[in-house]
């Protein structure tokens, strides 16, 4: 580690016309690290990547990427970088090594290199069986991979993936994100660009929340989840006739509490695990039985909630068009 962030962006601004598709975006990567950059279609996602990348000039503002300015230094900061876009960009017509070779050869990389990395990668990726079919015979999670592993021929310590689990089925994208944990043990950085909720609190050690071009929450996942309110221990009684005497239980615990009783279940505002252990050891005492007792604590979409006032869209790669024809 350097000390060195791996990705800064400075006060990028984007403008098209009157209209600012990003507006003072900053955030810091440390090396290493993983941050999600969360938000739904159209708020800028994909706008700010491009200017990281140096594949669109910004208005205003500038980034670095392993240390390059991406304005004064872009070809340093394409030789630190790989990208792996919304959608797969591997040439059909050639085989998944062919793909790999191509691009190795691209960068001017040495044959022996070439040819050892890309039989690395295609193991890695699980592709070997198949590293010598065209790639256009690839189902859409083979593809993606394959995009994910021509992005690392050349070895870059940091990666960008803007949205790289759009339509994907639930397996493929379980089997991304262990491929991309594994990057991460080995020292890579990642900005991952998402809408799926779940995807952001599975790998990012940071989330930056986007809409209409700013940043309006920064945090860790369980920093911006508190945000959002308090946790709660969900009660689930085993007997309706309980409910009552459980109620009453709850009450000398908690401050705040929620019965329902046409599903035998009771919420009561908590203080983590310390409240739900004092909790549960008060029931075990009562001799109500139950049948699950656990902590709730508010989800990403309850933050999408509290900071947008509405829920986070689903995930669809054919909507939020931005000004430069690719999904913001």
């Amino acid at each position: 580690m350097s000390g060195t962030p791996a990705v800064e962006a400075i006060d990028l601004v984007k403008r098209f016309g009157d209209n600012a598709a990003v507006d003072g975006v900053s955030f810091v990567v440390p090396e290493g690290s993983v941050l999600g950059m969360l938000g739904p279609n159209g708020a800028g996602k994909t706008t700010t990547v491009r200017m990281l990348t140096t594949l669109s000039v910004p208005t205003s503002g500038t980034g670095r990427v392993a240390g390059h300015d991406i304005i004064k230094e872009p070809d340093a900061v394409r030789r630190s970088m790989g990208l792996t876009g919304q959608a797969a960009t591997v040439d059909e017509l050639l085989t998944g090594r062919e793909n790999l070779k191509l691009i190795g050869r691209l960068y001017g990389l040495p044959k022996p290199y070439i040819r050892q990395t890309s039989d690395d990668l295609l193991e890695r990726f699980d592709l070997t069986a198949a590293a010598d079919r065209m790639a256009k015979t690839y189902s859409g999670g083979m593809r993606r991979r394959l995009d994910l592993a021509v992005s690392l021929i050349a070895a870059p310590p940091v990666l960008f993936l803007d949205e790289p689990t759009t339509g994907l089925d639930p397996n493929s994208r379980s089997e991304l994100w262990e491929v991309l944990r594994g990057l991460v043990r080995e020292g890579t950085t990642l900005l991952l660009t998402t809408q799926y909720l779940e995807e952001a609190d599975q790998l990012a050690d940071e989330i930056v929340v986007i809409d209409k071009g700013k940043v309006i929450a920064a945090g860790t996942p369980t920093q911006l989840k508190d945000q959002a309110g308090q946790a709660s221990v969900v009660v689930t009684l085993t007997h309706a006739a309980d409910v009552e005497r459980a109620a009453t239980l709850l009450k000398t615990c908690s401050t705040e509490m929620h019965v329902e009783p046409a599903s035998r279940r009771l919420t009561a505002q908590a203080d983590g695990l310390k409240d739900m252990t004092r909790i549960a050891a008060v029931f075990e005492e009562s001799g109500i039985e139950l049948d699950d007792l656990g902590l709730k604590r508010p989800s990403l979409d309850d933050v999408f909630l509290h900071l947008t006032g509405h829920r986070a869209e689903p995930a669809d790669d054919t909507t939020g068009q931005d000004q430069e024809g690719v999904p913001a």
